[in-house]
């Protein structure tokens, strides 16, 4: 289905975002601005079996992820041509947002994505490679800015380079025992993903095909928000905090993550030369190779704020600066 023509289309079909369950489609429509650059809405539910909000009054930040996942493949397919049955890998995917501007008021959100399109590289009439950057706002006020590195796979050459891999679609793995849900800001044990490690800071990656969430369909391979998901959480663990957001990530991934063999979730909080933000930083191991490395950044806490601070250290500053500079890009 295409929009065609500058049209909007006002009906995301779950396959054009790999999503089955109508409550976990993100996009509600799309817009092409010009040749590369797109306006996607969206809308942010106030309540959700698993992207619920944090703390009670703010949206998850991994919202902000799965938005810029799902945006991504709407886009590659609807208007870039991409079969719907191919093979999507997020090699790169950040964000950063503004946590005031994540309130959440007991009402759905309704969030405009401004999308460009560059580093498209393609094979004969198949797209292989793309970039996405993005800025979202909700009624005028910045949200949050971000972006993807996505190479697209065809069906049959998936099949080829998993090989016996294959195998392992829709197979059960053995759901193992996890930590206490309110240590990785949790309430149910269905949405804890760390299972205890052999030594600190270090945790077993645990999987539960049943998820509705996490495993939207059968899968050969873990996917790639379960993954996201587990950084957050070793962050929240890391940092002994229950009700953690982080409101800067960057996630690359190196390989796909097996459902046959422990995956090792190791997390450490990192020096920085800015008081004001703490980093913390994550890593999946498998089979003594690293799977994916991930950053997560969130304000330090503090009992008062300090009158003195300079605007220079502020978050919400440093997101205009940074919306700003994606604002001139996305405008050129």
């Amino acid at each position: 289905m295409s929009q065609g023509n500058g049209g909007t289309v006002t009906h995301v079909p779950g396959e054009f975002v790999h999503r089955a369950d109508p409550a976990d489609i993100i996009p509600t429509g799309w817009t092409q601005l010009r040749e590369n650059r797109f306006s996607v809405s969206a809308s942010w539910p106030a309540s959700h079996p698993f992207f619920s909000p944090v703390a009670g009054d703010r949206h998850d930040p991994v919202l902000v992820a799965e938005t810029i996942r799902q945006v991504t493949m709407l886009v590659a397919h609807a208007e870039l041509g991409v079969p719907a049955d191919d093979q999507f890998v997020m090699w790169n995917l950040s964000y950063r947002v503004d946590a005031d501007a994540l309130a959440v008021d007991g009402r759905a959100s309704d969030v405009t994505i401004d999308v460009v399109v560059s580093d498209v590289k393609s094979s004969g009439n198949r797209l292989r490679n793309l970039r996405t950057t993005m800025v979202l706002t909700c009624e005028g006020r910045l949200l949050g800015t971000g972006g993807a590195v996505t190479s697209c796979t065809s069906a049959p050459a998936y099949r080829r380079i998993r090989g016996e891999r294959m195998a392992a679609l829709g197979r059960p793995v053995p759901l193992i025992p996890g930590v206490a849900p309110h240590l990785v800001g949790r309430e149910d044990s269905k949405d804890v993903v760390l299972a205890p490690g052999t030594r600190p800071g270090q945790w077993q990656l645990r999987i539960n095909t049943d998820h509705a969430t996490l495993f939207r369909r059968p899968n050969d391979h873990v996917p790639g928000m379960l993954l996201l998901e587990a950084a957050r959480q070793a962050a929240t663990m890391a940092l002994g905090s229950g009700a953690y957001l982080p409101e800067v990530m960057d996630v690359a991934f190196a390989r796909y993550a097996e459902l046959d063999s422990p995956c090792w979730i190791e997390a450490e909080i990192a020096p920085t030369s800015d008081p004001a933000v703490t980093t913390v930083r994550v890593e999946g191991r498998q089979d003594d190779r690293s799977v994916f490395s991930c950053t997560l950044t969130s304000p330090s806490p503090s009992p008062s704020p300090s009158p003195s601070t300079s605007p220079s250290t502020s978050p919400a500053r440093d997101l205009a600066v940074a919306g700003g500079g994606l604002d001139s890009r996305l405008a050129g």
